[in-house]
Parts: C-alpha cells; sequence; structure tokens
C-alpha cells in the first residue's frame, strides 16, 4: 500500500521492564520514551527503546497476558502510516475485515500522541498499523 512509510517498531513481551531495559542499553539502545495503557484486566508499562536504526517497544503486562518464549514475546508488527482513517478504509474496502476493534484507538498522552488499530494476517498475526501526532 502506498500509505505504507516504514517499519515503526517491533514490540516485544517482558517480565522485568528494568532488566529489558538495562539489556537492550548494554546492547546499544537508548531508552528514548515510556507510557502505560490501561486495559480491562490492569496496565501495561511500556518502553520505546532505539537501537541500531530500529524501534523495541517493550510491554510488561500488567492485564494477565502471559510472557514466555513458548508462547510467543513477539506480540505485533507496527507499520507507521500517513493517514491511519483512509488507510483503514482502503484496507476494507481490499475486503480486509480483521480489525480487533471496531474505532481507531486515539492515545494523546501516549509516546507524544499516536493513533492506532489491530487486525490480523491470515495465520492470525497481530498487525498494529500507527500513525504519529
Amino acid at each position: 500500500m502506498k500509505q505504507f512509510k516504514e517499519l515503526a517498531h517491533i514490540a516485544v513481551l517482558t517480565k522485568d521492564m528494568e532488566a529489558s531495559i538495562a539489556f537492550y542499553e548494554k546492547l546499544g539502545g537508548v531508552c528514548a520514551q515510556r507510557g502505560s495503557v490501561r486495559k480491562p484486566t490492569g496496565v501495561n508499562q511500556l518502553a520505546m527503546v532505539q537501537l541500531a536504526g530500529f524501534w523495541l517497544e517493550l510491554i510488561q503486562p500488567g492485564d494477565g497476558t502471559p510472557v514466555d518464549a513458548k508462547g510467543g514475546v513477539l506480540p505485533h508488527l507496527a507499520i507507521e502510516v500517513e493517514d491511519l482513517p483512509s488507510c483503514v478504509e482502503e484496507l476494507k474496502a481490499m475486503g480486509i475485515n480483521t480489525f480487533k476493534t471496531e474505532k481507531i484507538n486515539v492515545l494523546n498522552d501516549l509516546f507524544g500522541g499516536l493513533q492506532n488499530i489491530f487486525f490480523t494476517g491470515p495465520d492470525g498475526e497481530l498487525i498494529e498499523l500507527i500513525e504519529h501526532f
């Protein structure tokens, strides 16, 4: 799609946020932002770490999401887009109907402000479309 700009980030689940940040900083990464997202069952702690030309979003689940390598610690792929509402409409017109929510999520206070929506690919892989303000 011509609206796709670049890989936005790779999300990684962690049991211990501080240990994960320290690990990636040891590898040359820089923790640039922290935030949190309230879920119905708890609060997930988030950190954005820039490393080797890409971003890692570290997620310490407080919502009961299990963190184990067997179940997968890479919960989604995120793609930065230019105009999220029109991108969603274009995908729907292409027959993609696996969106996790009906509405776009608007998170004004997270990482400088963003909006996002998630949908699944053919094997259930979770894809996030994200637009920063």
